[in-house]
This record gives structure tokens, sequence and C-alpha cells, in this order.
């Protein structure tokens, strides 16, 4: 009796299905939080930034002068600016040729060992600079780059290179260099968590195959692991890159760009001028100029990256 009652509720309440214009706007209903939060907070300041640029006001005055392209005539013709742009790319090179590698690679050793709790402990120690604020390990480098105060230049004399030792943020030649050692060791432990989540979401039926197979642990690695999670390389490399290109806060604690802006960055330049200089108008059309180079290139590097994952 209740199995009748059941088939006549059913014939008498057939499935209703959402017609398509009544799931797009269900669709956009569920995503209007979402585009609010992101065109005042993201799209607004952005577009605001690029209106900025075509005038000439100090951030206070309530008025504002429209000068149209002149403060991008001027960015192209500032020196300051393209030696940032330069500094940056430096940043960006020296972060991706240091920065994978070594994530990788420590991510294959704490795979390798993870079953030891020697190797846990590992996994934490190296996570550690990525806990530390920013500032604080600015700060905690400035000591140890002291020339006088520091342990660099006493270790450097006890092993007899006394020729070696200089004011490492300081000196024009190696400030920038010095400033790229730190932001490496404090960004390489996020690479390795990433990589290391990426090689054990590999089936382990492969490795298996791979050691049946005669595979030994260096061409499985090589031949199958780095394959198989080339997406996830490619989201790092892209992370790196736009990261590096907007650094700020570490550069501005350390050196604030010197000396003589041998360790300027684009966002450190723009900060000088939007704020210490009250010449927002030139400020935002760095700020603009930073978003439109870290969009091309970010762009172009997923255009590539993409076509080399797709070969794999």
């Amino acid at each position: 009796m209740a199995t009748v009652a059941r088939q006549d509720f059913a014939r008498s309440t057939p499935n209703r299905r959402l017609r398509p214009t009544e799931t797009t706007w269900t669709i956009i209903l569920f995503l209007l939080p979402t585009l609010v939060l992101l065109g005042v907070f993201v799209i607004w300041p952005i577009v605001s930034s690029f209106q900025l640029s075509l005038y000439d006001w100090d951030g206070l005055s309530p008025t504002r002068e429209f000068i149209g392209l002149e403060n991008w005539t001027r960015l192209r013709s500032d020196n300051i600016f393209w030696k940032a742009f330069r500094n940056n790319f430096t940043l960006v090179t020296l972060s991706l040729a240091i920065q994978m590698p070594l994530g990788v690679g420590l991510a294959v050793l704490l795979e390798q060992g993870e079953k030891l709790f020697i190797f846990k402990i590992f996994k934490t120690v190296y996570f550690f600079p990525m806990l530390m604020s920013s500032v604080a390990i600015g700060i905690l480098f400035k000591y140890v780059y002291d020339p006088v105060f520091g342990i660099i230049n006493p270790a450097l004399e006890a092993a007899g290179l006394s020729s070696w030792t200089r004011s490492w943020l300081g000196d024009t030649d190696v400030a920038l260099f010095s400033v790229i050692a730190v932001v490496c060791w404090q960004y390489t432990p996020f690479y390795m968590i990433l990589y290391l989540a990426a090689l054990r979401g590999i089936p382990t039926d492969l490795r298996d195959a791979a050691f049946i197979d005669g595979a030994g642990e260096s061409r499985y690695y090589w031949s199958i692991a780095l394959p198989q999670i080339q997406g996830t390389i490619r989201t790092a490399i892209v992370l790196s890159l736009i990261g590096s290109l907007k650094y700020f806060d570490l550069i501005w604690v350390m050196t604030e760009g010197g000396p003589s802006n041998a360790s300027e960055l684009m966002a450190t330049y723009m900060y000088k001028k939007a704020f210490p200089s009250f010449d927002m108008g030139y400020g935002s059309t760095i700020a603009s100029a930073m978003f439109i180079i870290v969009m091309l290139l970010s762009l172009v590097l997923m255009v590539l990256t993409r076509r080399f994952e797709t070969e794999v």
C-alpha cells in the first residue's frame, strides 16, 4: 500500500528541471557577493589608479589638475624607474633559478623520508621562514648583514677570507643580491610544500610500476614524477613571477631601495613617489605601469608553460 502511495505521489509531482534562464540567474545570485567584493577592492582601485595617472595631484589638495599623458611621458624617460624594472627582472630570474630547484629538491627529500620522524621535524624547521613576518625577517637580517656587529663578516675573517668582507647592504654592487638571498630563504619553503603535496598526489601504482620495470629513484623522479606535476610547477612559476614583480616589504625594511637606488624595485619607487614625495599622480602612473607589466608577463608565461604542459 505504501509503495502504491509513493508511486502516485511521484506521478503527481514530476521532477522539475530549471530552465536555462533560471540556472543563469541562480549562478549570478550566488556569485554576486564575490563580484561586488572584487569590484570594490580589486577592479575599482585599478581603474582609479589609471584615472589618477592622468592628473597632477599631491594626494591632499581638494583639486586635481588634469595633465593627460604627461606622467606617462615622464615615466618613459625616468631612468630610476627602468633601473627598478631591471632590478625586478633580476629578482624574478634569481627567484626562479634558486627557489624552484631548491623547492623540488627539498620536496623529494622529505617525500623519501616521510616515514622517519626526523624528517617530520625537518619539514617543520624548513617551513619556519614562511611563518615569520617579512618585517621581522628584514630587521633580523639587517643585523646579520651588519659589517660590524653582524655574523657574516666575522665568519669570513675567521675563515681567512677577509677580502670578501664588505658592507653587504651599503655596497651598490651586492646590496640587491644580499636582499634576494633573504627573499629566496623566506619563500623556498612555500614551494617545497607545494611540490610535496603534488608529489604525494601521484598514484602509487605509477611508482610501483616504475620500480618493477627496473627504474631507480632518480629515474622515477626525472621521468615520471616531474612530468606528473607539470601543472604545479607551472603554477609555482607564475606565482613567483607575480610576487617578484610586485615585491615590497622586505626590500623596504632592509634597504628602502638604496644605496643610490641599487636595490630599488618598482613597488618601492612607486611608494616613494606617491607618499613621501606627495606626487600621487606620478605614483599612480608607476602603479598602473606595474599592473600592465605584471599582467602581460603573466599571460605570456602562462601561454608558454601551457604548451609545454600539453606536450608532456
